[in-house]
């Protein structure tokens, strides 16, 4: 376990003093159990609803009818405008490989079941 010293505000301080009272928990642990929610929601897949994947799935396939009409020569040019981001470290060729056989696998069915 860590150690960190933080300068709060008076006021933040009190109000952090007060909300871990009526949890019934220490300031520490109300501090931790809020750092943690905060982080953890950047994390948080959401789910969607059953309209929501049907809007986006039409969306999707009103974008492949635009593109149809794209040259295959202004579909290079734009992807080559692209901007290149560097993959997280986490993100291992083998999981990259992972996903590539997944898409494949789900383009199959989809092609299938069309």
């Amino acid at each position: 376990m860590n150690k960190l010293t933080l300068k709060l505000p008076e006021i933040l301080h009190q109000k952090l003093i007060n909300l871990a009272e009526k949890e019934g928990v220490s300031l520490n642990q109300y501090i931790i159990s809020a750092l943690t929610y905060q982080v953890a929601s950047n994390y948080t897949m959401i789910i969607k609803s059953e309209l929501d994947k049907a809007k986006q799935e039409q969306q999707f396939k009103d974008l492949l009818v635009e593109l149809g009409q794209t040259s295959t020569t202004q579909i290079k040019e734009i992807l080559s405008k692209r901007e290149s981001v560097k993959p997280e470290s986490e993100l291992t060729q083998e999981i990259v490989n992972k996903f590539e056989t997944l898409i494949q696998n789900k383009s199959k069915l989809t092609e299938t079941n069309d």
